[in-house]
């Protein structure tokens, strides 16, 4: 290991796990992430970046840089929102260590600016609110907060380590159907029942899955059924994830779902309204001279349980920055294998002694790889020249 690196990741170790600590602790929601943003931008202002808060337009992002602003620009994605729904007041809580992963990004900057000279670099973190709803990365990058970044790192827990990481594509998709209401006992025949449309749109969602891939997944909701069982709804409204292992079939499997809700409601007279409640994710797209570069740094840095196979995550909004930018994203395992991301037991890995001492490690692994970016100017090239590749062949 590095000897410049592990006296810096030395000096900076107690404030890394105290950022773990104090997110853990204050988990917010997606786009009210007050505290926990606060909280980063203040620690790192005290280490000397020069800060951009609220960035873009949204409350709880932020930019911070340290270094050359003209020269290379690696970046660190912090995520710090949590989900809801845990314990017995189903409250907010980070089942997905979002503490962790702003933690890793912080901490790989704070230890990259303990060093004596940058080769002419700049560090930046991006504080990225609402991942798990909104995807906010997403109105970052149509607001062109990556226009002038040259790489981008981020790891997640999960239940085993991985660096062969995908994502699915996802579309979320509303249907709100308008009928006619009327009273369900006494004159049926005068309504039009729209829940009866959002019922329909499930069944022939459900018979279309037959023919679709193996690698789709749909899964929806009822948001709104009508208020009384005696009253014929005359709105209801149903949501889905609609999610495919590329874009361009996702593409085609969102049509067949929109096409779904059309013949419901051409069956019950009932007006559609289809709409997107959230941002649509991309796939991921992994650049391999990054992974390679971030799994020496790791198993430098005491990490080299990598499990083999393609590990699919969900969908993440990352997976649209991977278009824009060359990209490395990854899974570290924490627990044992009992719980995964988003379960409640797995509240009780993502802040844990393991996950601390994985915490160092892998800011280290992030530090060692961006000074060699920096260092290395082939590298770099070597991962611009992939990225273009795959650029060309969608």
């Amino acid at each position: 290991m590095d000897s410049e690196i592990s006296q810096a990741a030395e000096s900076v170790g107690n404030e890394i796990i105290a950022v773990s600590n104090f997110l853990f602790s204050h988990p917010e929601l997606g786009d009210h992430e007050v505290e926990g943003s606060a909280y980063l931008v203040k620690l790192l202002v005290k280490s000397g970046f020069r800060v951009c808060y609220p960035y873009q337009g949204l409350p709880t992002a932020f930019r911070a840089e340290y270094g050359n602003p003209s020269g290379t620009k690696a970046t660190f994605l912090a995520e710090y929102d949590a989900l809801p729904g845990y314990g017995p007041k189903k409250l907010p809580a980070h089942a997905c260590g979002h503490n962790w992963i702003a933690a890793s990004a912080v901490g790989a900057a704070l230890i990259l600016s303990r060093m004596k000279e940058l080769s002419g670099g700049c560090v930046v973190v991006i504080g990225t609110p609402a991942e798990e709803t909104a995807g906010r990365k997403i109105d970052l990058l149509k607001a062109g907060a990556f226009d002038d970044i040259d790489v981008v790192f981020q790891m997640h827990l999960a239940e085993t380590t991985s660096l062969d990481t995908t994502a699915l594509a996802i579309d979320p998709w509303m249907f709100e159907f308008f009928g006619k209401a009327s009273h369900a006992a006494a004159f049926p025949f005068k309504g039009i029942n729209a829940l009866d449309a959002v019922n329909l749109t499930f069944a022939g969602i459900g018979a279309l899955r037959q023919q679709l891939r193996p690698d789709v997944r749909i899964h929806g909701i009822v948001s709104d059924g009508g208020e009384t069982p005696n009253i014929i709804p005359s709105r209801a409204v149903c949501k889905f994830y609609v999610r495919a292992a590329d874009r361009g079939y996702l593409d085609e499997v969102s049509l067949k779902v929109k096409n779904c809700a059309k013949g419901a409601s051409l069956m019950t007279g009932a007006r559609v309204k289809i709409s997107r409640f959230e941002n649509s994710f991309d796939d991921l797209r992994i650049n391999s001279e990054l992974r390679e570069l971030m799994k020496e740094s790791l198993i430098r840095c005491g990490i080299d349980d990598f499990s083999t196979g393609t590990h699919i995550t969900g969908s993440t909004d990352i997976g649209n920055v991977s278009r824009c930018v060359p990209t490395f994203y990854g899974n570290i395992g924490v627990g044992d294998g009992t719980a995964g991301t988003h379960e409640e037991a797995f509240l009780k890995f993502v802040n844990s002694e393991e996950a601390h001492d994985k915490l160092l490690k892998v800011a280290k692994a992030f530090a060692l790889s961006v000074r060699e970016i920096f260092r290395n100017p082939e590298r770099l090239n070597k991962v611009r020249t992939e990225f273009e590749k795959a650029e060309k062949r969608q």
